[in-house]
């Protein structure tokens, strides 16, 4: 069996896709399940079980000779969110449950972290764990993450196998349900679609132009090849950045939106909310050499493909992976 936690989610039920297409139908989906939109990711997937999240630990002492693998995608993932205490108990101190029951029965396990860990990069995108303690996330949903990596990481007692993935702008089919925390080509193609135009931020510092703020957008599909690739690796344990390693910006991203729906672009821009402009990230890009160096060779791609591939194959038909 392999487990996989957040599945009815937007990169947990791609992963269940990905499992199927290598042969992989054992699998056991945890989730709340209690939101009839987001169950639609995994409508037509193969699979064994579903296990209510609440329920996991002791289902899993109770099957653990049967598990082969364990990813943990499950998080409260809102960004907006404030109540620390929600955050402490379904990302920290339950990833933390996961990973003791890992050691106990020997299990290896792959869990989200976030590159909102990050904060505003003042030290680097770099996923060197000697400067994980250093990091200041924005947001409490950051400061979770960031608090798990450093727990981790100082645990005399560590599962065989372990990896902690920080996923940077991750965006791609079955994202629908996520709603305002749905990611920004999914709005853009909204936007256009229903307005003809799309609005980006103005630009607030004089080495930005407007639209040329930057991220590092990773495609779903290329995340969900790592996660395999981790799978069967099984070595190497430690904390890896999962971006695409090329920061692009919102004018690529809003232009090349654009091309896919063969429209011509119209672009406007507005004010950046007073709100959020001292805490808005201008850069992002993983730094991705560590992945690489144990031995990941397949290539991430490129954003022109990426979109093509969302708009046409997905989003304009309302599809799922």
């Amino acid at each position: 069996m392999i487990i996989i936690t957040g599945a009815a989610g937007f990169i947990g039920s791609c992963l269940i896709q990905k499992l199927n297409d290598e042969g992989y139908d054992d699998l056991v989906l945890v989730d709340d399940f209690s939101n009839i939109q987001k169950n639609k990711n995994f409508e037509g997937k193969r699979f064994s079980k579903q296990v209510h999240r609440d329920d996991f630990q002791e289902w899993l002492k109770k099957n653990q000779l049967h598990v082969q693998f364990v990813f943990h995608i499950g998080a409260r993932t809102n960004t907006t969110e404030f109540d620390r205490e929600l955050f402490n108990r379904l990302n920290l101190n339950y990833t933390k449950d996961i990973w003791n029951t890992c050691i106990e029965f020997g299990l290896p396990m792959v869990y989200a972290s976030s590159a909102a860990t990050y904060g505003l990069g003042e030290n680097g995108y770099d996923d060197d764990e000697t400067k994980i303690p250093l990091l200041k996330p924005l947001n409490p949903y950051g400061d979770s993450k960031n608090e798990f990596d450093k727990w981790a990481l100082t645990q005399e007692r560590k599962p065989y196998f372990w990896a902690g993935l920080k996923f940077f702008n991750v965006y791609g089919p079955n994202e629908y349900h996520k709603g305002r925390m749905a990611s920004v080509i999914f709005h853009a193609f909204n936007q256009i679609q229903q307005t003809g135009e799309m609005k980006l931020f103005k630009s607030h510092r004089l080495d930005y132009k407007d639209g040329g703020q930057m991220r590092d957008f990773v495609y779903v599909k290329d995340v969900v090849n790592v996660l395999y690739f981790f799978m069967h690796h099984r070595k190497d344990s430690g904390i890896y950045n999962l971006g695409s390693g090329k920061a692009r910006t919102f004018l690529d991203l809003a232009n090349n939106t654009f091309k896919a729906l063969n429209r011509e672009p119209e672009i406007t821009f507005i004010p950046t909310p007073e709100d959020i402009r001292d805490k808005y990230q201008y850069f992002t890009e993983a730094k991705m050499d560590k992945l690489r160096s144990i031995g990941y060779s397949l290539p991430f791609h490129t954003l022109e493909e990426e979109i093509e591939d969302y708009v046409k194959n997905y989003l304009l038909e309302y599809k799922y992976l």
